[in-house]
């Protein structure tokens, strides 16, 4: 799927949460929603991960030579990255809990 067919899909489901009472009446139409918005929400993180383990990437050698200020920097990124594993978990927990109740 392409990012703007994605990006369609978003849309879509905005547009259905806004003009119908679907979400609110419809438990399918719910959880269906939910698990594109948590996907959605997983690949953003997924992507956040990668940048900023590629910045530590790049920070690393530098830090090797005692540079203080990119230590520090390396702890940051290094607990938002822990932050947003955590996050991811969570996520992923409520995506295969809407995932199973879909399957019945």
């Amino acid at each position: 799927m392409t990012d703007m067919e994605k990006k369609i899909m978003i849309w879509l489901c905005a547009k259905i949460v806004a003009d119908t009472d679907l979400y609110e009446t419809d438990r399918e139409v719910r959880n269906l929603i939910d698990w594109v918005c948590l996907s959605e929400q997983i690949k953003e993180n997924n992507n956040t991960i990668r940048n900023l383990t590629g910045e530590y990437k790049k920070i690393e050698p530098d830090c090797r030579e005692g540079v203080r200020a990119q230590l520090e920097r390396m702890k940051e990124l290094c607990k938002e990255r822990n932050n947003l594993y955590e996050k991811q978990n969570d996520l992923k927990g409520q995506k295969q809990q809407i995932e199973k109740s879909l399957e019945r």
